[in-house]
C-alpha cells in the first residue's frame, strides 16, 4: 500500500463530531494505521473535561487489537493543517502494544517518515 491512500484515510477521519459540551471536541485529529498482515484501522481523538479524553493514534490502536492484531508496518496522524507527528504518549504505546512496532514507519510528511525506533530513543523499559 501506498502512503498516500494512509494519508486519504486518516484526512477522512478529520471532521467535526458534536459532544455534550461545546468546549469539547473529537476528531480534530485522525489516524490511520496499516497492520503487517496488511489491514488498516482508524481513529480519532477525543478531548473532554478533566484530561480523560485519548489521541487518535489511541484509537486506531484499540481497533487494531479488537481484531486481534498488534503489529503496525505504518501510520500518519493529522490534523486540517496536514500530518503530525505523534505524542510521546502515543509513541509509547506503540511501543508497548508490540516491541517489534520499534521498526513502525511514522510519517512526518507525504515524503518524509522515521521509524519508531527513531523518535523514541529512549524509551520505557520494564524494571528489572
Amino acid at each position: 500500500m501506498r502512503v498516500e491512500k494512509l494519508i486519504e484515510i486518516a484526512h477522512k477521519m478529520v471532521g467535526k463530531y458534536h459532544l455534550s459540551d461545546p468546549d469539547f471536541s473529537a476528531g480534530t485529529v485522525g489516524a490511520a494505521l496499516l497492520t503487517t498482515h496488511g489491514n488498516i484501522y482508524t481513529g480519532i481523538n477525543i478531548e473532554v473535561a478533566c484530561g480523560i479524553g485519548f489521541c487518535a493514534e489511541h484509537s486506531a490502536i484499540a481497533e487494531m487489537i479488537k481484531n486481534r492484531e498488534t503489529q503496525i508496518e505504518m501510520i500518519v496522524a493529522m490534523n486540517e493543517k496536514g500530518i503530525i507527528p505523534p505524542c510521546g504518549r502515543c509513541r509509547e504505546l506503540l511501543f508497548q502494544v508490540d516491541n517489534k512496532n520499534i521498526k513502525t514507519k511514522i510519517y512526518l510528511s507525504k515524503e518524509k517518515y522515521m521509524t519508531l525506533d527513531e523518535l523514541l530513543p529512549m524509551r520505557w523499559t520494564p524494571s528489572t
